[in-house]
């Protein structure tokens, strides 16, 4: 009876452990971030004939955000040769990104120094290089800053010779990369969460015959049968302080069902969808949103 009862047990508990939990079914919608203006604000490497567009250490953070983003697998990384002008319009250009977050970064500081022992049978040098980096991550909806971040990473190696053997003192130029990444590694993380926590919205694009068109497809993550939250927009006040516009939390009127998603590339895909609830007036869709919270 004893062994009857743990055999039960177990297949209780086992049964129990299969169940996918809240956590497991929460569906995951990959934001659309563009990294736009990368600056190197250092001297280093400046000389009389540089170029800033074709600056080394500028596309070499560039490239190492990305990889970092990208192996999150939260993101789709948007390429927009025009993004700097749009950026610099700022205010409703931000809109014609096509993204929901821009980031802004930039390395502030940069400096190496090499520091060596002698003695009469051997000598060793330490190379070492510290970088600073400055991120601003942009809500592309409002312009608003919603994370604004600087961290410093460092990079060392040491070459040892005995007895004039051993490896060779010149610059080890993966340092550059390291101390980046290392900088970059702490702020990563942060614009994960910023990003993530703030609830993913599209955009009602169409509305025709009860079918409804909104932004977004299969490479966020959308899918048939997935549902979302429609939302009338909120008033837009201005704070007297400050002359910036708020807008006030919208009212849910309603939900949307996933049929099928088109497109070719992220920023074309589509999704059809059916909308169930309170009417949507058509002639004004710019007064609604979805969203999957």
């Amino acid at each position: 009876m004893k062994r009857f009862f743990k055999v039960t047990l177990l297949a209780v508990l086992a049964a129990m452990c299969a169940l996918p939990s809240f956590a497991q079914g929460e569906k995951t919608i990959k934001r659309k971030v563009a990294i736009g203006r990368f600056s190197n604000e250092t001297k280093y490497g400046k000389g009389l004939f540089y170029d800033k567009e074709n600056d080394p250490m500028r596309k070499q953070a560039l490239d190492l955000l990305s990889a970092k983003l990208a192996a999150s697998e939260k993101f789709i990384l948007l390429e927009r040769e025009d993004l700097d002008v749009l950026v610099a319009e700022a205010g409703q250009g931000m809109n014609k990104i096509g993204a929901d977050y821009i980031i802004l970064g930039s390395i502030t500081e940069y400096g190496r120094k090499d520091q060596g022992e002698q003695s009469i049978f051997s000598s060793s040098k330490t190379q070492t290089v510290e970088a600073g980096v400055s991120i601003r991550l942009v809500e592309a909806a409002t312009g608003l800053i919603i994370y604004s971040d600087e961290a410093k990473g460092y990079a060392e190696t040491t070459t040892k010779q005995a007895f004039g053997l051993g490896g060779r003192a010149g610059f080890d130029a993966t340092l550059s990369d390291k101390a980046i990444s290392a900088a970059l590694s702490q702020l990563v993380e942060n614009i994960i969460n910023k990003c993530m926590d703030k609830p993913w919205k599209s955009y009602i694009l169409s509305a025709d015959d009860g079918s409804y068109v909104i932004s977004g497809g299969v490479s966020q993550g959308l899918a048939p049968n997935d549902i979302f939250n429609v939302y009338k927009k909120g008033k837009v006040v201005t704070n007297p302080q400050t002359g910036i516009k708020i807008e006030l939390p919208g009212v849910k009127i309603g939900t949307v069902t996933v049929l099928n998603s088109i497109g070719d590339t992220p920023e074309t895909e589509i999704s059809f969808c059916n909308y169930s609830g309170d009417p949507i007036n058509t002639e004004k869709l710019e007064d609604y949103y979805i969203s999957d919270k």
